[in-house]
């Protein structure tokens, strides 16, 4: 054989080697795919199983009570049509009564379609086409809120809410669930009329929560009082005393009345109501009356403030020099009745003395024998002392002078008047009718005492003696 055939067989020996290696590497490939392709079945059997188990438990058992979710589908006469999520397509319906402690007009007020919302299980329904579950989303809301409110009031936090309406025994508050405040915890004072509290927002403390029986009892009356303290406090602190402010009669009693300064009341005493006397302080003012007040005393610690009206009202005593000048003649009201005279009144809290001696031109003992309070008279003026507000006056100055006696008769009585007792032996002894004849001579006999008076007795008795004649002549 030739070597060139030789090597023809040994080429064609290797390439058959090679072809066989080849196919052995082939064989094997395929071998191992096939072994994982198996393994891979194997594998994915196991999982398509425990999908097909998940679905089934995924398919939640709805109780009464139980919290699901629900996507918004339609609205169907007044109510809410949803799909229960994870219920295998079950569907329920919530009422419009249901849907939110709110207050709305249209169910699209409060949810829309396609939106996922929380709900509570009422009960199930029979009647299928209407849905498979009653649901509630207002009670899901309500669980939220007394959770919340719970954690508020065991922390001792307030909270705010409207008020929707008032009733006999107090006020109905909308917390997102219902609360109520009893009468005697909406202030920390008496109130007569609670209308205008409806629609205003107040701040309150939890005094009593129940969510089992749907109990919530809720106080303005602390939150009121610290808010009133606070006010008093600032208020306080920045009165001046003698400054002029602004303030509303809100109490009136026997003694005065409460001024109402924006939070904290003063007192004004009833003598400082008015310049003029008043019995009670209701004849000057009403309640609510507006009036301007003058700070007399501040006392912090206390938190009492004395105010004053009449130091804000014109004087009574001013320009009284040109309204009672002297000799002025005013028309006046007797006041007052003294042992030594009456005051009169000239003008409204302006009293003038009427001195006992000038009521009348004749003695007057007490003025209560000429005069009576209430009376009405006419005065004179005789003097003003403006600084001292005093008021000397006259009702004898208006009165006609009565007639004078004669001047013997003025010259007897007094004579009669000066002249002192005297003892029966210092009289002159008349015995005789020479004696009589004696004192009727033209040499006139003078009588006097030891004192001498300058009163004689022909100056007393004068003409009067040259005419008597005794008996017998």
């Amino acid at each position: 054989m030739s070597e060139v055939e030789k090597t023809e067989i040994e080429m064609t020996e290797v390439e058959n080697t090679e072809v066989e290696s080849t196919e052995v590497e082939n064989t094997e490939v395929e071998e191992t795919e096939v072994a994982k392709v198996e393994d891979t079945k194997e594998e994915e059997a196991p999982v398509v199983l425990e999908t097909m188990e998940d679905a089934l438990d995924s398919v939640i058992e709805i109780k009464i009570g139980d919290t699901v979710k629900g996507d918004v589908l339609a609205f169907d006469d007044n109510q809410v049509r949803v799909a229960i999520k994870e219920s295998g397509g079950l569907e329920g319906v919530i009422p419009r009564n249901e849907l939110s402690e709110s207050s709305f007009e249209e169910l699209s007020d409060i949810v829309s379609i396609g939106d996922e919302v929380e709900l509570v299980v009422l009960k199930p329904i029979k009647d299928k086409e209407n849905g498979n579950y009653l649901l509630s989303k207002k009670r899901v809301e309500a669980k939220k809120v007394w959770a919340e409110l719970k954690e508020k009031a065991d922390k001792g936090e307030t909270i705010e809410a409207p008020v929707k309406d008032v009733v006999k025994g107090g006020l109905v508050v909308d917390a997102g669930v219902r609360g109520f405040v009893p009468a005697s915890m909406v202030e920390d004072h008496f109130v007569e009329d609670f209308s205008p509290y409806k629609g205003q927002t107040l701040e309150f403390k939890i005094v009593e929560i129940d969510d089992m029986d749907n109990r919530l009892i809720l106080s303005h009356k602390e939150i009121a009082r610290a808010e009133r303290e606070a006010k008093r406090a600032e208020i306080l602190s920045n009165l001046e005393v003698d400054s002029i402010v602004e303030g509303k009669v809100a109490r009136l009693t026997n003694f005065g009345a409460f001024i109402d300064l924006g939070g904290v009341d003063g007192l004004v005493h009833i003598s400082r109501i008015s310049h003029q006397h008043i019995n009670k302080p209701s004849d000057a003012l009403t309640i609510g009356d507006t009036v301007q007040v003058k700070v007399l005393s501040v006392d912090e610690e206390k938190g009492r403030i004395s105010l004053s009206i009449k130091d804000t009202l014109p004087g009574p005593w001013d320009n009284i020099e040109e309204k009672a000048s002297e000799g002025t003649v005013l028309k006046g009201t007797v006041k007052r009745l003294t042992d030594f005279g009456a005051f009169v009144e000239v003008f409204p809290g302006v009293e003038g003395l009427v001195h006992v001696s000038q009521i009348a031109h004749e003695h007057v003992a007490s003025p209560a024998d000429k005069l009576e309070e209430g009376q009405e008279i006419d005065v004179k003026v005789l003097s003003t002392d403006a600084e001292n507000q005093r008021l000397s006056l006259s009702i004898k100055a208006l009165l006609e002078r009565p007639a004078q006696p004669g001047r013997e008769e003025q010259a007897f009585t007094e004579g009669r008047a000066a002249r002192p007792a005297r003892s029966n032996n210092q009289r002159p002894r008349r015995n005789s009718g020479q004696a009589r004849r004696q004192n009727n001579s033209n040499t006139k006999t003078t009588y006097s005492d030891s004192n001498d008076t300058g009163f004689t007795i022909g100056d007393v008795f004068g003409d009067l003696l040259d005419g008597f004649k005794p008996e017998g002549e």
